[in-house]
């Protein structure tokens, strides 16, 4: 199995500059993904997300905004080591590319640079399938929280 690349696609009922707002904003990405986020969805902004803060056993994962070009393409890098600017080699790259669908949003989301961590074998298939789990539980949240966003006529 290669662990290089974790790709995901659902379509969204919202348009493409709600689902945007809902990836890359703080207030909406802690609706369904982490518990809190604190960052400017700006390119070069950093800041952290964390999850588990409402069992109170928190994990704060810093987090760089790489790329926002609304209402098409967010991206970020995250997991990298405190202190560390986030680059290629100590964080994973996620994106997320947006398409009008069908009144809604085609969203891609992919996970990338498992490989270039350089971690052993073990700890690669490790994270990479506890990323997996984690964007299978998270990404199916997204919907209907963007559908709650939606004006309906």
């Amino acid at each position: 199995m290669e662990f290089g690349t974790i790709e995901r696609e659902i379509r969204v009922e919202a348009s493409p500059e709600v689902v945007f707002d809902v990836v890359s904003k703080p207030e909406h990405l802690s609706q369904w993904w982490p518990d809190q986020a604190r960052y400017d969805p700006a390119p070069g902004s950093a800041g952290e997300i964390v999850f588990g803060a409402d069992a109170g056993d928190c994990t704060v994962v810093g987090f760089t905004v790489v790329d926002a070009d609304p209402p098409r393409t967010f991206s970020f890098r995250w997991t990298h080591p405190s202190g560390e600017v986030a680059a290629t080699g100590n964080s994973l790259l996620v994106t997320f590319e947006l398409t009008p669908s069908r009144g809604g949003t085609l969203l891609r989301m992919t996970e990338s640079g498992f490989r270039e961590m350089g971690w052993s074998a073990a700890v690669l298939e490790q994270q990479y399938n506890e990323h997996i789990t984690g964007w299978d539980f998270y990404l199916p949240r997204l919907a209907p929280y963007a559908a709650t966003l939606t004006v309906r006529p």
